[in-house]
Protein backbone atom coordinates (compact mmCIF):
# COMPACT_ATOMS: atom_id res chain seq x y z
CA UNK A 1 0.00 0.00 0.00
CA UNK A 2 2.71 2.48 1.04
CA UNK A 3 4.63 1.52 -2.19
CA UNK A 4 1.22 2.71 -4.62
CA UNK A 5 1.12 5.45 -2.72
CA UNK A 6 4.31 6.58 -2.86
CA UNK A 7 4.06 5.46 -6.88
CA UNK A 8 1.07 7.69 -7.22
CA UNK A 9 2.64 10.54 -5.47
CA UNK A 10 5.78 10.88 -7.18
CA UNK A 11 3.56 10.20 -10.47
CA UNK A 12 1.71 13.40 -9.68
CA UNK A 13 4.79 15.53 -8.86
CA UNK A 14 6.93 14.46 -12.37
CA UNK A 15 3.21 15.52 -14.32
CA UNK A 16 3.06 18.20 -12.37
CA UNK A 17 6.94 19.24 -13.08
CA UNK A 18 6.42 18.64 -16.96
CA UNK A 19 3.86 20.64 -17.14
CA UNK A 20 5.13 23.75 -15.74
CA UNK A 21 8.36 23.28 -17.49
CA UNK A 22 6.22 22.98 -20.88
CA UNK A 23 3.99 25.58 -19.99
CA UNK A 24 6.40 28.73 -21.24
CA UNK A 25 7.20 27.22 -24.14
CA UNK A 26 3.87 26.75 -25.00
CA UNK A 27 2.74 30.58 -24.29
CA UNK A 28 6.17 31.28 -26.30
CA UNK A 29 5.17 29.54 -29.33
CA UNK A 30 1.60 30.41 -28.85
CA UNK A 31 2.49 34.74 -29.27
CA UNK A 32 4.78 33.59 -32.32
CA UNK A 33 1.71 32.02 -34.08
CA UNK A 34 0.11 35.06 -33.68
CA UNK A 35 -1.64 34.91 -30.14
CA UNK A 36 -4.52 37.31 -30.26
CA UNK A 37 -4.25 40.83 -29.43
CA UNK A 38 -5.94 42.41 -26.53
CA UNK A 39 -6.79 46.51 -25.88
CA UNK A 40 -4.79 47.27 -23.07
CA UNK A 41 -7.78 49.12 -20.53
CA UNK A 42 -6.55 51.25 -18.08
CA UNK A 43 -8.94 52.53 -15.21
CA UNK A 44 -10.37 56.08 -15.54
CA UNK A 45 -8.06 57.22 -13.26
CA UNK A 46 -5.08 55.58 -14.84
CA UNK A 47 -5.64 57.55 -18.41
CA UNK A 48 -6.69 60.39 -16.81
CA UNK A 49 -3.19 60.67 -15.07
CA UNK A 50 -1.50 59.18 -18.65
CA UNK A 51 -3.05 62.30 -20.68
CA UNK A 52 -1.99 64.96 -17.89
CA UNK A 53 2.06 63.84 -19.41
CA UNK A 54 1.00 62.86 -22.90
CA UNK A 55 -2.37 64.23 -24.14
CA UNK A 56 -4.14 61.41 -25.80
CA UNK A 57 -7.83 60.69 -26.69
CA UNK A 58 -9.97 58.45 -24.62
CA UNK A 59 -12.67 55.96 -25.98
CA UNK A 60 -14.35 54.70 -22.73
CA UNK A 61 -16.46 51.60 -23.01
CA UNK A 62 -19.13 52.32 -20.35
CA UNK A 63 -20.62 48.43 -19.29
CA UNK A 64 -22.52 46.83 -16.70
CA UNK A 65 -22.21 43.29 -15.29
CA UNK A 66 -25.22 41.64 -16.74
CA UNK A 67 -25.66 43.49 -20.42
CA UNK A 68 -25.58 41.15 -22.31
CA UNK A 69 -24.68 43.09 -25.73
CA UNK A 70 -21.33 44.45 -23.71
CA UNK A 71 -20.28 41.03 -24.22
CA UNK A 72 -20.83 40.89 -27.42
CA UNK A 73 -19.00 43.73 -28.11
CA UNK A 74 -15.95 42.43 -26.08
CA UNK A 75 -16.45 39.15 -28.38
CA UNK A 76 -16.89 40.39 -31.86
CA UNK A 77 -15.87 43.83 -31.75
CA UNK A 78 -13.11 44.64 -29.31
CA UNK A 79 -10.94 41.51 -30.64
CA UNK A 80 -10.32 42.27 -33.90
CA UNK A 81 -6.90 42.90 -34.40
CA UNK A 82 -7.38 46.08 -36.62
CA UNK A 83 -9.44 47.51 -33.83
CA UNK A 84 -7.09 46.49 -31.59
CA UNK A 85 -3.75 48.10 -32.54
CA UNK A 86 -5.53 51.10 -33.51
CA UNK A 87 -7.14 52.09 -30.04
CA UNK A 88 -4.05 51.10 -28.58
CA UNK A 89 -2.04 53.67 -30.83
CA UNK A 90 -4.72 56.42 -30.78
CA UNK A 91 -6.75 56.58 -27.90
CA UNK A 92 -6.06 55.78 -23.76
CA UNK A 93 -8.97 52.92 -24.09
CA UNK A 94 -11.00 53.03 -20.51
CA UNK A 95 -13.46 50.27 -19.35
CA UNK A 96 -15.73 51.67 -16.98
CA UNK A 97 -18.92 49.99 -15.08
CA UNK A 98 -21.34 52.36 -14.45
CA UNK A 99 -22.42 50.14 -11.42
CA UNK A 100 -19.41 49.85 -9.43
CA UNK A 101 -19.25 51.48 -5.83
CA UNK A 102 -15.62 52.89 -5.25
CA UNK A 103 -15.49 56.61 -5.34
CA UNK A 104 -13.52 58.15 -8.06
CA UNK A 105 -11.54 61.54 -7.80
CA UNK A 106 -10.29 62.77 -10.80
CA UNK A 107 -8.11 66.44 -10.76
CA UNK A 108 -10.49 68.44 -8.31
CA UNK A 109 -13.63 66.55 -8.51
CA UNK A 110 -14.70 63.09 -6.62
CA UNK A 111 -17.32 61.04 -8.45
CA UNK A 112 -19.29 58.72 -6.05
CA UNK A 113 -21.72 55.75 -6.45
CA UNK A 114 -25.74 56.61 -6.55
CA UNK A 115 -28.07 53.60 -4.83
CA UNK A 116 -31.53 53.91 -5.95
CA UNK A 117 -34.17 50.88 -6.19
CA UNK A 118 -32.43 47.56 -7.48
CA UNK A 119 -29.35 49.50 -9.49
CA UNK A 120 -27.83 52.43 -8.63
CA UNK A 121 -25.39 54.60 -10.85
CA UNK A 122 -21.88 55.89 -10.76
CA UNK A 123 -22.40 59.55 -10.99
CA UNK A 124 -19.63 59.31 -13.32
CA UNK A 125 -21.41 57.48 -15.84
CA UNK A 126 -24.16 59.21 -15.52
CA UNK A 127 -21.88 62.32 -16.44
CA UNK A 128 -20.29 60.44 -19.64
CA UNK A 129 -23.68 58.87 -20.92
CA UNK A 130 -25.67 62.61 -20.31
CA UNK A 131 -27.71 60.90 -17.91
CA UNK A 132 -29.13 58.79 -20.79
CA UNK A 133 -28.37 55.33 -19.38
CA UNK A 134 -27.94 52.63 -21.97
CA UNK A 135 -25.27 50.11 -22.05
CA UNK A 136 -23.18 49.34 -23.87
CA UNK A 137 -22.20 52.83 -24.98
CA UNK A 138 -18.82 53.87 -26.02
CA UNK A 139 -17.54 57.69 -24.77
CA UNK A 140 -15.19 59.64 -27.10
CA UNK A 141 -13.38 62.26 -24.76
CA UNK A 142 -10.79 64.70 -26.12
CA UNK A 143 -7.25 65.00 -24.83
CA UNK A 144 -8.04 67.38 -22.08
CA UNK A 145 -11.21 64.98 -21.16
CA UNK A 146 -13.53 66.89 -22.52
CA UNK A 147 -16.30 65.21 -23.62
CA UNK A 148 -16.72 64.63 -28.31
CA UNK A 149 -19.99 62.08 -28.02
CA UNK A 150 -21.23 59.40 -26.31
CA UNK A 151 -22.64 56.74 -28.88
CA UNK A 152 -25.43 54.00 -27.24
CA UNK A 153 -25.25 50.60 -28.89
CA UNK A 154 -23.16 47.60 -29.82
CA UNK A 155 -21.28 48.62 -32.67
CA UNK A 156 -20.46 45.70 -34.36
CA UNK A 157 -16.33 46.01 -36.17
CA UNK A 158 -16.68 47.81 -39.19
CA UNK A 159 -19.21 50.32 -38.00
CA UNK A 160 -16.67 50.60 -34.47
CA UNK A 161 -13.53 51.17 -36.87
CA UNK A 162 -15.35 53.84 -38.78
CA UNK A 163 -16.16 55.66 -35.43
CA UNK A 164 -12.67 55.36 -33.80
CA UNK A 165 -10.77 56.36 -37.02
CA UNK A 166 -13.23 59.43 -37.19
CA UNK A 167 -12.81 60.92 -33.55
CA UNK A 168 -9.35 59.94 -33.55
CA UNK A 169 -8.47 61.83 -36.47
CA UNK A 170 -10.38 65.01 -35.84
CA UNK A 171 -12.98 64.10 -38.99
CA UNK A 172 -15.51 65.35 -36.61
CA UNK A 173 -14.77 68.65 -37.23
CA UNK A 174 -14.26 68.70 -40.63
CA UNK A 175 -17.55 67.25 -42.04
CA UNK A 176 -19.98 64.75 -41.40
CA UNK A 177 -20.03 60.99 -40.03
CA UNK A 178 -21.94 59.94 -43.04
CA UNK A 179 -20.10 61.77 -45.03
CA UNK A 180 -17.00 60.61 -43.98
CA UNK A 181 -18.42 57.10 -43.89
CA UNK A 182 -19.05 57.15 -47.60
CA UNK A 183 -16.46 59.05 -48.45
CA UNK A 184 -13.01 59.11 -46.93
CA UNK A 185 -12.99 56.23 -44.86
CA UNK A 186 -13.62 53.93 -47.81
CA UNK A 187 -10.61 55.81 -49.84
CA UNK A 188 -8.17 56.14 -46.86
CA UNK A 189 -8.99 53.10 -44.00
CA UNK A 190 -11.18 50.91 -45.52
CA UNK A 191 -8.04 48.25 -46.14
CA UNK A 192 -7.29 48.35 -42.41
CA UNK A 193 -10.38 46.28 -41.08
CA UNK A 194 -10.32 44.02 -44.35
CA UNK A 195 -7.04 42.99 -44.00
CA UNK A 196 -7.40 42.29 -40.45
CA UNK A 197 -10.25 39.52 -39.85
Amino acid sequence: MNRLLLFFVAFVLLTASAFRTTLPAEQSSAKASGEQKHIKWLTIQEAYALTQKKPRKFVVDVYTDWCGWCKVMDRETFSKPAIVDYVNANYYPVRFNAEQTEDITLGKQTFKYISGGSRGVHELAAALLRNQMSYPTTVFMDEKFNLIQPIAGYLEPRTFHQVITYFAQNYHQKEPFDQFKAGTYNKEFKADLASSK
